[in-house]
C-alpha cells in the first residue's frame, strides 16, 4: 500500500487511587457481588476524588502518552478529548487539559459520542493528520462518570467508573508503511437516544442530569451494531476475521463484549478485557484497555488491532490499527 497512515505512537493511562468493590458498593445500593458479576463481569471500579475533574485526569494519561512517546507538549499542535462529563458545560476540556500541559499554541477541543467517543477522536485525529491540518494529535478518552450517576439506581450505579486514557497520533513517516490506522467506521442513530441518555441539561433542565439506560434495549442492539461497523472496516482493507490480532472493545459488559465476540468469530484469547478492573469508562474504556495490554506486552509492534465502540446516541464506531 502506497497511503501514508496516522500512526500511533504510544499510550497512556490514569486510573484515580480510590477503588470501589462490589461488596462496598452492595452497602450503599440492594444489590451484590454475585449479582454483579453475573450479569456485567465487573469486580470493581474507580472513583475520582473529590476535587479531581475530567481535566486532571486527562492530563495525567496525557503526560503518560506523551512520556511514552519521547514528546513534549511543543511537539503537539491539536488536543482531542472525547468525553461526557466535562469540567464545565464550557470553555471544551480540551482547553484546560492545553493550559495544565502547558501547551499555548495550536489547538483544541471536545469530542462527544459518550462511549464511542474514543473511536470518534481516533478517526478525527486520522483525518486531520492526512488532510495537513495536524502535525502531532494528543487523543484523550476521560470520564469522572461517577458524577452523574444515580447512586440509588443499581441498574446503572453499578456499571460505570472513572478514568481516562490516551495516544500520541502522528503521520507516518516513510511513504509505504501499513502502520497505523487502517480505516475507520463511524455511525449514528437518533432514533434511540432516549434508550440511554442523562436526564437533564443546560438547555432542558438548565442542570447536568443523571443517567438512566432501558439496559435490555441497549444490549439487544449492541451485538449487531458493534459488528456491523468491524465488518464495514475489515470489508474497506481487505483484511478478514482471521488476520486480526487483537479485538480491543468498548468495555460496557462482559456479557455484550462475549456475544460481539461469538457472532464475529473471534476467539477469547484475542479479545482485550479490562471491565472486571475498571467497569465501564465511557470514552475512556478503549484506552484504557489499549494501554493494559500494550504495557503487559499483549499488543507488539506490527499487531493488527481492531478497536470498537457503542454508545448513547446510539453512536457507534471501529477503527482497524496496525500497531
Amino acid at each position: 500500500m502506497n497511503e501514508r497512515h496516522s500512526i500511533v505512537r504510544s499510550v497512556g493511562a490514569y486510573l484515580p487511587a480510590r477503588i470501589l468493590t462490589n461488596d462496598e458498593l452492595a452497602k450503599m445500593v440492594d444489590t451484590s457481588d454475585e449479582w454483579i458479576v453475573q450479569r456485567t463481569g465487573i469486580r470493581q471500579r474507580h472513583i475520582a476524588a473529590e476535587g479531581e475533574n475530567t481535566s486532571d485526569l486527562a492530563a495525567a494519561a496525557g503526560r503518560k502518552a506523551m512520556e511514552n512517546a519521547g514528546v513534549g507538549a511543543e511537539d503537539i499542535d491539536l488536543i482531542i478529548v472525547a468525553t461526557t462529563t466535562p469540567d464545565m458545560t464550557f470553555p471544551a476540556t480540551a482547553t484546560l487539559v492545553q493550559q495544565k500541559l502547558g501547551m499555548h499554541h495550536g489547538a483544541a477541543f471536545d469530542i462527544q459520542a459518550v462511549c464511542s467517543g474514543f473511536v470518534f477522536a481516533v478517526a478525527t485525529a486520522d483525518s486531520y493528520l492526512k488532510n495537513g491540518l495536524a502535525r502531532r494529535v494528543l487523543v484523550i478518552g476521560a470520564e469522572t462518570f461517577s458524577r452523574i450517576l444515580d447512586w440509588t439506581d443499581r441498574t446503572t450505579c453499578v456499571l460505570f467508573g472513572d478514568g481516562a486514557g490516551a495516544v500520541v497520533m502522528e503521520l507516518g513517516k516513510d511513504a509505504g508503511q501499513e502502520r497505523g490506522v487502517l480505516a475507520s467506521s463511524l455511525r449514528s442513530d437518533g432514533r434511540y437516544w432516549n434508550k440511554l441518555y442523562t436526564d437533564g441539561g443546560p438547555s432542558s433542565t438548565q442542570s447536568m442530569g443523571l443517567v438512566r439506560m432501558e439496559g435490555k434495549e441497549v444490549f439487544k442492539h449492541a451485538v449487531g451494531m458493534i459488528t456491523d461497523v468491524v465488518h464495514n472496516v475489515l470489508d474497506a482493507t481487505g483484511y478478514g476475521i482471521d488476520d486480526l490480532d487483537w479485538f480491543v472493545p468498548h468495555q460496557a459488559n462482559k456479557r455484550i463484549i462475549d456475544g460481539a465476540g461469538v457472532k464475529l468469530g473471534i476467539p477469547p484469547e484475542k479479545v482485550v478485557v479490562t471491565v472486571d478492573r475498571h467497569a465501564n469508562t465511557s470514552a475512556a474504556s478503549v484506552p484504557l484497555a489499549l494501554s493494559t495490554a500494550v504495557a503487559d506486552g499483549r499488543i507488539k509492534r506490527g499487531d493488527l488491532v481492531m478497536i470498537e465502540a457503542m454508545g448513547g446516541g446510539f453512536t457507534w464506531g471501529a477503527s482497524l490499527i496496525r500497531w
